[in-house]
């Protein structure tokens, strides 16, 4: 009998993992997700700005698991509680089964709930629901200044600059850039501000990357603050510690994550931003066939060192776990889970982008853009071509 291997998520994580587990001959797959999408997250920056459409940020999750030669499992429903005693996901329209479970739910933004106001006045990059409000309110405000409505000073805030904030700040940044050539100087009056508590964005990242994208974001006109520590939030200012208050249009809020809901719901240990804290096989309590991956999940390397919480991670526990499972159908033994962050790109506005490979190449502007597109194309590249098919599929046998 096939042995049954349900995924709970259809992010990054999720979906390499399914791309192994679905070649098995002796493997069924279910994917569970309460939307009937992929957000490619990576992209949200663009797709804010303006410059992407929703096409280029959402994959159909129905037709992509129809894609696979054995046709994978799509369950459109919410996972509400797992059993690990009698291996069952609970969702809200009944229960699923399993012998081997991978929990990859990704993260939320995390709205400080010690900064009054936050999650009530600003917009997260989390969720598409958030992120296509902010491209809405954006697109808004460019049509009043083409319509010569609002003349006054706007300013739009992000706030937190790590690899959302920043890339997000310089796309929008660029966009208004381009639209002087068109609309005139109107634009001139929004600005863009970044802030951050930390002593420089991009905190934790290697001087290059920091050096190079704060040339960069200077050059498009963006005001970086750092050391600025927001108190509270009203519907018309943002109030510093020890500053003055800002005056602000709208917010976009990318400085914290947090693991999603299910997370609260199992009882295994969990650090302070309800991530799971696993074993060094990915694994979550004490059953060795439930595996947690991606950002739901406090993950570190071999050295113990914790891992960014990025598509890369994801991808390279999402690897690691499905091998792991086919060893442990096979009887075989299994290493502990040990991955490196082997390049970073980060996306600074229209055709440039400053990147590291492997900690040793160091690539900015044109060249980086290009290089960080090709490795763009190339996943989306698959996750079309599987679409492509699961559509014929469906129209064939509908």
């Amino acid at each position: 009998m096939n042995k049954r291997v349900v995924v709970i998520g259809g992010g990054y994580g999720g979906l390499r993992a399914i791309e192994f587990l679905a070649q098995q001959s002796d493997i069924d797959v279910t994917l569970i997700d309460k939307h009937p999408y992929h957000y490619l997250q990576t992209e949200a920056y663009g797709y804010i700005a303006g410059r992407f459409d929703l096409h280029d940020v959402v994959i159909d999750l129905q037709d992509w698991c129809g894609g696979f030669k054995k046709k994978v499992t799509f369950v459109c429903d919410s996972a509400k509680n797992i059993d690990f005693e009698s291996q069952s996901v609970e969702v809200c329209n009944g229960v699923i089964s399993y012998d081997y479970l991978i929990i990859a739910t990704g993260a939320k933004t995390n709205f400080f709930s010690f900064i009054e106001g936050l999650r009530e006045h600003s917009f997260g990059v989390k969720s598409l629901h958030r992120a296509h409000n902010f491209r809405v309110e954006f697109a808004n405000l460019i049509y009043k200044k083409l319509q010569n409505e609002e003349m006054q000073e706007i300013n739009l805030v992000i706030g937190g600059a790590g690899l959302s904030g920043v890339e997000v700040a310089a796309e929008m940044a660029k966009v208004l850039e381009v639209y002087k050539k068109t609309i005139g100087c109107s634009v001139n009056s929004i600005k863009i501000h970044l802030i951050d508590a930390s002593k420089t964005i991009l905190p934790g990242m290697s001087d290059f990357l920091i050096k190079s994208t704060h040339k960069r974001l200077e050059a498009l006109g963006v005001n970086i603050l750092t050391n600025a520590f927001i108190q509270r939030m009203d519907e018309d200012f943002i109030y510093f510690k020890d500053q003055d208050a800002l005056k602000y249009h709208f917010m976009i809020f990318t400085g914290g994550i947090k693991a999603s809901d299910l997370n609260d719901t199992v009882d295994v240990q969990k650090n302070r931003i309800s991530q799971f804290i696993p074993d060094k096989m990915l694994n979550i309590g004490e059953k060795k066939n439930v595996f947690a991956i991606g950002d739901c999940v406090e993950i570190r390397d071999g050295s113990g060192c914790m891992l960014p919480p990025t598509a890369q991670t994801a991808e390279r526990s999402a690897e690691y776990v499905a091998e792991s499972i086919r060893k442990r159908i096979d009887n075989k033994s299994i290493k502990p889970f040990d991955a490196k962050v082997l390049g970073v790109f980060i996306a600074l506005g229209g055709r440039w982008a400053s990147g590291e490979l492997f900690g040793v190449i160091k690539v900015k502007g044109y060249s980086a853009y290009l290089l960080k597109k090709a490795i763009t194309y190339a996943y989306h590249l698959g996750l079309r071509l599987r679409i492509n098919t699961g559509y014929k599929n469906r129209i064939k046998n509908p």
